[in-house]
């Protein structure tokens, strides 16, 4: 488990075997099932999520009750409420799991010690956050000027592991296209 979350931060910065011990300590580990909830809306957000088992996802539920799926993340990727975790506010999104999960986990304050502690971190968090700023601006901008069956076609590119362990109604409902309508771009 540790060795997952190593190499996830020796892809942009090295560590020595006491640098990653002492990234460790900062961390705790989460166990959840499956359906449950990491992050609920209206609720604060202590903690940014780094998925070593599973599959979770953020979504926004909105005043009528329909669910508006903003990201998936499965082993390897990082996930919470950005706004209500950097702004201390509570959180706009829900985050639950669609598989038993495990993930490393970090408060604010901890990560914020850990980049004085390592500063090397402070790199390898910034980068991890242009990262994902860039994946949310081509999620926008596919959003906005793609059709069905192009956004269809750049999921399955993307994320060809991720289409197999996922049910059609939450694939649609991230691309925000009917159950009818995937089914007739996947065939």
């Amino acid at each position: 488990m540790q060795e997952i979350l190593r190499r996830q931060i020796e892809k942009i910065v090295p560590l020595t075997d006491y640098e990653f011990q002492l990234v460790l300590s900062y961390f705790s580990i989460g166990k959840y099932k499956k359906h449950q909830y990491i992050v609920q809306q209206e609720t604060p957000v202590p903690y940014v999520h780094f998925v070593v088992k599973g599959l979770l996802r953020s979504f926004y539920l909105d005043q009528s009750g329909k669910s508006h799926i903003l990201q998936f993340a499965m082993e390897d990727w990082w996930i919470t409420d950005n706004q209500g975790f950097y702004k201390g506010e509570n959180a706009t999104l829900n985050i639950d799991c669609l598989e038993d999960a495990q993930t490393y986990y970090i408060t604010l304050e901890n990560r914020d010690q850990l980049c004085v502690a390592l500063p090397k971190m402070e790199f390898f968090f910034l980068q991890k956050m242009t990262a994902g700023n860039i994946a949310l601006q081509n999620r926008i901008l596919s959003l906005m000027s793609k059709n069905s069956e192009e956004r269809y076609l750049q999921f399955i590119q993307l994320y060809p592991d991720l289409i197999q362990r996922l049910p059609k109604t939450l694939v649609a409902s991230y691309l925000g296209i009917s159950r009818e309508t995937l089914s007739r771009l996947s065939h």
